[in-house]
């Protein structure tokens, strides 16, 4: 059985793994990823082909650059760990973020998306960090584009105008550059998802979207794009923009959810296309802790859950 469903039936709570038969293409390793406050909740990531890695080694004390921590004011406070660039949390998402850089392929996974089955469970609070993160390295830009028309998160975590966004470019037409807002850290943007449409699956199904992966690909190739998408529960059309993009993450809360219906949604999106899957609100103790060998960071934290508990 594939890893990846091994970890995602121990996420469920589901203790008979063995029932349910997955390809082997899917061999995912875990790293854990904390949260920031108490002893008590945290999340893991789930990450593919690279064996897992523990916080102290390789990538730990790797110093983000100043404007990491400067770029923050008017930030939501779930974004507020990267002003802490040691914190677990804040490791644990570069740790993802070498996972794009550094793929067994070879080759940088410049559009990612990233999603959940259900609401509520923190997929744009990935997005978030995981743009902050790959902003952070020397030398990558990230752009995050909001493809939540129906509940979008991202203007509000970064404390922008929201008003106009992608909407307005599947329909009216306007420039893609001229909806780019700055986020307060100079080397990540966003496309805001804009008003609110009537009609999102019909925008986000349309010939509209494929000529914006493709302008996204050609005039900004010296950024990674990540791409913020509805629940696949309310919405049908993630798995159509999942077609254009290098991979998928996909956001499941621990020990809470359909097996089945996380089971279909990575059959619709591809196996091949998931990177990886975060689990939030992962639980742990003191000795799992220890066993992880992540104890002398006291990371696991209630906050992370809380934080996650609106994306």
């Amino acid at each position: 059985m594939g890893k990846v469903f091994k970890a995602l039936h121990k996420a469920l709570g589901d203790e008979h793994q063995d029932s349910v038969p997955v390809s082997e293409r899917m061999a995912h390793e875990e790293v854990h990823l904390p949260g920031e406050r108490s002893s008590e909740s945290a999340a893991t990531t789930v990450e593919p082909h690279i064996p897992a890695v523990k916080a102290q080694e390789g990538h730990a004390h790797v110093t983000p650059s100043h404007q990491a921590i400067t770029g923050v004011d008017g930030w939501d406070e779930k974004l507020k760990a990267f002003s802490e660039p040691f914190s677990p949390l804040a490791e644990n998402f570069r740790l993802l973020r070498t996972q794009i850089l550094h793929p067994p392929s070879g080759s940088p996974l410049r559009k990612i998306l990233i999603t959940s089955t259900v609401p509520g469970v923190g997929k744009s609070f990935v997005c978030a960090n995981l743009g902050v993160s790959l902003a952070q390295g020397l030398d990558q830009h990230a752009l995050m584009v909001d493809c939540d028309l129906r509940r979008s998160r991202l203007a509000t975590l970064f404390n922008v105008n929201g008003t106009r966004g992608l909407v307005n470019y599947l329909q009216q037409g306007e420039d893609l550059g001229g909806l780019i807002v700055k986020t307060g850290m100079r080397k990540l943007s966003l496309i805001p998802s804009g008003p609110r449409p009537a009609n999102p699956a019909e925008l986000l199904g349309s010939a509209k979207v494929e000529a914006m992966f493709a302008e996204l690909e050609s005039r900004y190739d010296d950024r990674f794009i990540l791409i913020d998408t509805p629940p696949s529960v309310v919405a049908s059309e993630t798995a159509v923009l999942a077609k254009h993009v290098d991979g998928v993450i996909l956001v499941v809360r621990w020990g809470m959810g359909d097996r089945e219906t996380i089971k279909q949604l990575v059959e619709s999106l591809g196996a091949e296309k998931i990177i990886g899957v975060v689990f939030n609100g992962y639980q742990a103790n003191k000795l799992s802790a220890k066993m992880s060998g992540y104890d002398e960071y006291g990371y696991y934290a209630a906050g992370y859950a809380e934080y996650s508990t609106k994306g």
